[in-house]
C-alpha cells in the first residue's frame, strides 16, 4: 500500500455509527476525520428480534450523511462492519440491502470473535508497544468483548451477549435508577460473564484496558470529578452509582463530562463494568484509545497483501484443523480459479471473487473429517458455524453454499441460482471437483470454458473424451443437473 492512501472504516454499532478516515503512512494510520452519530439501532430491536422501521430509518439517514464523505473512495479503501444488533436482527437483510445501496459499499456483519479480533487490533496499534500481556474489555451496546493478547497478537477472544443498550433497556426502564435496580443489573451481568473466569484466569494478564463508549464516558466523568485521568477505579464507579441513585433517573443526573448521547445507556454500561470488576477483583482499568474502527482500518492494510491477510491464515488453519488433503485442495483450487478466469467479466473486482472461490476450494473437503458420504453437508455446516478470524458472516455463508453445492443435485441451492456471479463460482468449483476426481492434475490446457447469456460451453481438444472416459461421463451427468435449472452446460467433446 502506498503512503498517502486514504482509508475509511465504519462501525455500525448498536448505539452509535462511527466513521473513521485515516491516511496510511509508513505502516501506520494518521487520523484525517472522525464522525460519530448516536443512532440507537439496538433500541429498535423488539422481543421478536425485529428491527423497527424508525430504527432502520435512523440508520439509513446516518449512512447517507457518511456516504458524502466517501464518494471519492474505491472499494478497497473502505471497510464497513456491523455488530451485535444486526447479528441478531431477523430482518437485517431488509436493512442491509438499502444501507449498502445508500453507502455505496458492502457492509460486513461480523461474528463476535471477529469483532473481538478487530477491537484488539485497534487497541494494540494505538498503545505503546511492549511485551505486557493485555486484557482488553469492550462494552458495546448489545455485546461485550474480552480479548487477551500480547503485542499485536490476540491469544484468546470471547464475545458475551450483554451491553449498555440491552442492560439499560432491561434493568433501567425509562432511565429510572435505584440501588436495588443497580444491584439486580450487576448480578444479572455476572451470571452472563462468570464463564469468562475460566477463559481468562487470574494471573494471565499484566494490565487491563477498556475501550469504546462506556469506558470513554466513565473516564471523562471521573476525570472531571478529580479522579485519576484515563483510569477507572472501583471507588470511582461507586461514586457515580451514588449520584445516579441520588438523582433517581439518568435524565436528572448532572455530572461534568457526561454527554447527552451517553446518558440513556450510562447505567447499563456501568452495571456491566461493575460486574467485571467484582468477578475479576480488579482495582483499576486503563482507558484504551483504539477500538473496532481502528482495527478495521489496520485490517484493510493486511488485506492489501496475501502475505498478511488474516483470512489466508484462517483458511490454512481450518484446513489443518480438519485434516484436509492439502494436495487435493490446492489442485481443485487451481483448476476452479483457472476456469473462473475464463468466464468472469473483465472487472478488477473479479480477482477478489476468484480468491474467495479458491478459499472455498481449499476447504471443500473440510467435512470429510466427519463423514465422506456427506462431506459437503458437514463442510457447509462447519463454515456456517465456525469462528473464522478475518471473515464476515456473509463471506462464510457464501463459502458454505459453495461447499454444499460442490456435487449432487442443484435443487438445494435453487434460491441462490439467480446470482450470476455465484453460479459462475459454483459451476467452476463443481467442474474442478469433477475433473480432479482421480486426485491427479487434469490436463487443464486441453479444455476451455466459455459463457454467453446463461449458457456455459465446455470444450475439449480432440481425443480428450477417449483419453479421460470417466471425466467425460461425469460431465454428461453434470450437464443433466444444470438442465433442470435456468442455466445450461453445453459439452463439446470431440
Amino acid at each position: 500500500m502506498q503512503d498517502g492512501t486514504l482509508l475509511a472504516a465504519l462501525d455500525l454499532g448498536s448505539n452509535s455509527f462511527r466513521l473513521e478516515i485515516g491516511r496510511y503512512s509508513g505502516g501506520h494510520i494518521e487520523r484525517v476525520e472522525y464522525l460519530k452519530e448516536t443512532v440507537r439501532l439496538g433500541a429498535g430491536l423488539d422481543d421478536t428480534k425485529t428491527l423497527s422501521a424508525d430504527a432502520m430509518a435512523r440508520g439509513w439517514a446516518c449512512l447517507a450523511r457518511f456516504a458524502e464523505k466517501l464518494r471519492t473512495f474505491e472499494r478497497h479503501q473502505v471497510r464497513a462492519v456491523a455488530t451485535q444488533t444486526l447479528r441478531e436482527a431477523r430482518n437485517r437483510d431488509v436493512f442491509l440491502e438499502r444501507a449498502q445501496a445508500i453507502l455505496g459499499f458492502p457492509i460486513d456483519v461480523i461474528a463476535g470473535h471477529e469483532e473481538a479480533r478487530l477491537i484488539y487490533q485497534g487497541v494494540s496499534h494505538l498503545l505503546p508497544q511492549s511485551d505486557e500481556r493485555r486484557l482488553v474489555v469492550d462494552i458495546g451496546g448489545r455485546s461485550t468483548e474480552m480479548i487477551l493478547g500480547q503485542g499485536y497478537r490476540p491469544l484468546r477472544m470471547e464475545s458475551y451477549g450483554l451491553g449498555s443498550v440491552a442492560w439499560s433497556q432491561r434493568y433501567f426502564p425509562a432511565g429510572r435508577v435505584t440501588e436495588a435496580d443497580m444491584r439486580t443489573a450487576v448480578v444479572a451481568a455476572k451470571a452472563v460473564l462468570d464463564q469468562a473466569l475460566d477463559v481468562f484466569p487470574s494471573g494471565s494478564w499484566d494490565a487491563v484496558y477498556a475501550s469504546s463508549g462506556t469506558a470513554g464516558a466513565l473516564t471523562d466523568i471521573l476525570g472531571q470529578a478529580g479522579f485519576e485521568l484515563g483510569v477507572i477505579t472501583r471507588e470511582g464507579m461507586q461514586w457515580i452509582v451514588q449520584r445516579l441513585v441520588r438523582a433517581g433517573n439518568v435524565h436528572e443526573l448532572r455530572l461534568d463530562g457526561l454527554k447527552d448521547d451517553r446518558r440513556p445507556v450510562l447505567a447499563g454500561g456501568l452495571s456491566v463494568l461493575l460486574a467485571l470488576f467484582e468477578l475479576f477483583d480488579w482495582s483499576r482499568v486503563h482507558r484504551a484509545q483504539g477500538a473496532l474502527r481502528q482495527g478495521a482500518l489496520y485490517d484493510l492494510i493486511d488485506r492489501a497483501s496475501d502475505q498478511t491477510d488474516v483470512r489466508e491464515r484462517t483458511v490454512r488453519w481450518l484446513a489443518q484443523k480438519f485434516a484436509v488433503d492439502t494436495a487435493q485442495a490446492e489442485r481443485v483450487g487451481r483448476v476452479a480459479t483457472r476456469l473462473f478466469e475464463q468466464v468472469a467479466r473483465p472487472d478488477p473486482r473479479n480477482g477478489r471473487y476468484s480468491q474467495k472461490l479458491a478459499w472455498a476450494a481449499h476447504l471443500h473437503e473440510i467435512g470429510a473429517h466427519i463423514s465422506h458420504t456427506s462431506a459437503h453437508r458437514h463442510g457447509a455446516y462447519i463454515l456456517d458455524h465456525v469462528d473464522a478470524p478475518g471473515f464476515s458472516l456473509p463471506e462464510l455463508h457464501r463459502m458454505s453454499l459453495l461447499v454444499l453445492g460442490q456435487r449432487g443435485k442443484l435443487r438445494k441451492l435453487e434460491a441462490h441460482l439467480d446470482d450470476e456471479l455465484f453460479v459462475k463460482q459454483l459451476l467452476c468449483l463443481r467442474l474442478a471437483v469433477l475433473l480432479c476426481h482421480a486426485r491427479k492434475d487434469p490436463d487443464i490446457d486441453a479444455i476451455r470454458l466459455s459463457y454467453v447469456r446463461q449458457i456455459f460451453r465446455f470444450q475439449a481438444t480432440s481425443g480428450w473424451a477417449q483419453q479421460y472416459p470417466q471425466s467425460a461421463w461425469l460431465l454428461q451427468e453434470e450437464a443433466q443437473h444444470w438442465a433442470r435449472t435456468p442455466w445450461r452446460l453445453q459439452l463439446a467433446l470431440p
